[in-house]
């Protein structure tokens, strides 16, 4: 117990505290059980590191705890409760909750047996409650965590801070907003920066390639994230590792399950299961014509969750690229279906068709409530807006 009690305070010595992501302010710490959810590599460990150091007087009554640490090997979630709740401690940290068999049960019973502890656990963007299994439904607050906004990337870059803005207001007042912006900075130098390397937190970090450091966080989704919380076998990894493979080298993916089956000498099944298990793991992203649909059933069109991921696999189809961007930043909090006309429809309302610089609106002709979405523009006019200001929505 010591050695954790000790990594936790090297681990919180070394934290920095000087930018907070978006969602600090929205997760309402007071609950009992919090649950953060998202891809590797987006910055999960880093929040409640920073919540300790921010909002503790005492970091003695808080203990952060890797679920991945050999500790576990013979020790439990409960004994760390019962050491917690006998020495004073109130608000546990468990990260890596995925890594940890069984931990829906365990956090269950600390919920229910030490009502002077909380508990905040982070954990792969594939984790699921399971109610069959064990009831936290009525327990915990689950909060999703995605990467970088452009927002936050220039806020990072000590660029320029300011607050988010809706996805209404951008429609109704993007003129206005990014006139604003030409006043006080050149943005689209740093916008291409940002599709290149701007999404994970870790670009900011010292030592090896970031493009490496992506790829290598993806093969430790694929070999070890998936499997733990998915309990697939090792030939499935593998699969899903040459389905990305086939993906990077032919964006945008325009879908032939019978080929893929047949590249990847495997069924119909389980090319649409490698999709499901890549959507979820935030590695690609799925798109439907209409919500609610199985997770086998095959999508209109497949993106990357990031344009980060497209370059660091050395794909830069700007088409793709730009699609990748907005499908990301939008997707934070609203629904994204494909259209019959258009590139994307958000919340059974708004269509979107995105292009470059001289992108016009022949595709989306006479559909109401329709815009083009412009690459290489800082400002736009009436209803085609710059594609740098959808990364200002969170």
């Amino acid at each position: 117990m010591r050695q954790l009690i000790n990594l936790y305070k090297k681990k919180l010595e070394r934290t920095n505290t000087a930018f907070l992501r978006y969602l600090y302010k929205e997760i309402d710490w007071r609950s009992r059980l919090i649950i953060i959810k998202g891809a590797k590599g987006v910055g999960k460990t880093t929040l409640i590191l920073q919540h300790i150091k921010l909002d503790f007087p005492d970091p003695d009554k808080a203990l952060y705890v890797s679920l991945d640490h050999v500790f576990f090997a013979t020790h439990s979630l409960l004994d760390i409760a019962e050491y917690a709740s006998t020495h004073g401690i109130t608000h546990l940290f468990f990260d890596e909750v995925h890594k940890y068999e069984n931990w829906e049960q365990e956090v269950k019973n600390i919920y229910d047996f030490y009502d002077d502890l909380s508990i905040v656990a982070t954990g792969s963007s594939m984790l699921q409650i399971e109610k069959a299994k064990v009831d936290l439904s009525r327990r915990h607050i689950m909060y999703e965590m995605c990467g970088l906004s452009f927002r936050e990337y220039l806020a990072m870059e000590k660029v320029i801070d300011f607050d988010p803005i809706t996805l209404e207001e951008l429609l109704s007042s993007h003129s206005k907003i990014a006139m604003a912006f030409a006043m006080k900075i050149k943005v689209l130098p740093h916008f291409e920066k940002y599709l290149q390397s701007g999404y994970y937190p870790f670009y900011r970090e010292i030592g090896g390639s970031f493009e490496e450091r992506v790829l290598h966080t993806i093969d430790s989704t694929i070999s070890e994230e998936i499997p733990a919380v998915s309990n697939i076998e090792y030939s499935t990894t593998y699969k899903l590792k040459r389905f990305l493979g086939l993906l990077a080298d032919t964006p945008p993916f325009t879908l032939n399950v019978t080929d893929l089956s047949n590249q990847l000498d495997t069924s119909r099944n389980s090319v649409l299961l490698c999709m499901d298990l890549l959507d979820k793991a935030g590695i690609i992203r799925k798109l439907y014509a209409r919500d609610h649909m199985s997770s086998l059933a095959k999508p209109e069109k497949i993106l990357f969750n990031n344009s980060n991921i497209m370059y660091a696999f050395g794909k830069t189809k700007i088409g793709t690229v730009r699609e990748s961007f907005f499908a990301s930043v939008v997707s934070q909090a609203h629904k994204i279906l494909m259209p019959t006309k258009g590139d994307f429809l958000v919340d059974g309302k708004w269509t979107f068709e995105v292009g470059g610089p001289n992108k016009g609106f022949e595709q989306i002709k006479n559909v109401p409530d329709s815009y083009v979405v412009a690459d290489e523009i800082e400002i736009g006019a009436y209803n085609t807006i710059p594609l740098w200001m959808f990364g200002l929505l969170y």
